[in-house]
């Protein structure tokens, strides 16, 4: 989901590597990224399904993750494992839903819990499903970035709908090998005109403001804007550190 999908202000949270504009520095990249590739498909799968279905309810408190549907993963995509009441949708992401400018892009250690509400269920979270089938069916980074381009371009996936928001609030999350469980905080997507304005309307980014507005990527082509606000738990009550 994911539809990770995280960064502090500018880097930290996904530890960008640069957009690269040349041939050939694209090919040194591409030797120094430590997972070039995608790696075989049973690193990426929880053999216990249960597990996969606890550590998708890390994401949100539990009075919203013990209701909402979970979805796991398998072989050829993410399957419902439990049916919610209450509109959300938990699950773990896994590193192709990053940036496609980011070092970790193929990384089989990351596991993101992340628990959308119903309207990001709705227009955010099927683009997790799309990058997570064409991962599974053997595309490369570049061929799900194409595709996935393309898709936005024709109005195959949508805007995010009005109050889209996710819980990323797992401290046992494993976001990628810099910065492993980052800060406790949810996410918010809007449109991507109404972020054209780098976040300024929100005062993201300022000194003292918990607003944080992802403006590190170059290469990702979802049409929206999005906004990290640092809270100070984890999901199940424990503190956690604040920005």
């Amino acid at each position: 989901m994911n539809r990770s999908k995280v960064v502090t202000i500018a880097v930290a949270l996904s530890c960008v590597a640069s957009a690269l504009n040349t041939p050939n520095a694209a090919r040194a990249a591409q030797r120094s990224t430590p997972y070039p590739t995608m790696a075989s498909l049973s690193q990426y799968l929880m053999a216990d399904r249960q597990s996969e279905i606890d550590l998708a309810r890390t994401a949100a408190p539990p009075s919203i993750s013990d209701h909402a549907t979970v979805w796991v993963l398998g072989a050829h995509g993410y399957e419902t494992a439990v049916t919610g009441t209450n509109g959300f949708t938990c699950e773990v992401d896994r590193s192709w839903t990053k940036a496609f400018d980011d070092d970790n892009f193929w990384n089989p250690k990351v596991r993101t819990p992340i628990c959308f509400n119903a309207p990001a269920s709705r227009t955010v979270l099927p683009y997790t499903i799309f990058e997570t089938k064409l991962a599974l069916a053997g595309a490369t980074e570049s061929e799900i970035r194409d595709r996935l381009t393309a898709a936005v371009a024709a109005k195959q996936l949508q805007v995010p709908e009005n109050g889209s928001m996710a819980y990323m609030m797992s401290k046992v999350t494993y976001i990628d090998d810099h910065v492993k469980a980052w800060h406790s905080h949810i996410m918010i997507y809007t449109p991507l005109a109404l972020g054209a304005d780098s976040g300024e309307s929100w005062g993201a980014n300022r000194d003292g403001s918990p607003v944080v507005f992802d403006s590190a990527h170059k290469m990702w082509p979802q049409p929206w804007a999005l906004f990290f606000v640092p809270v100070s738990h984890w999901s199940d009550g424990s503190p956690a550190p604040m920005m």
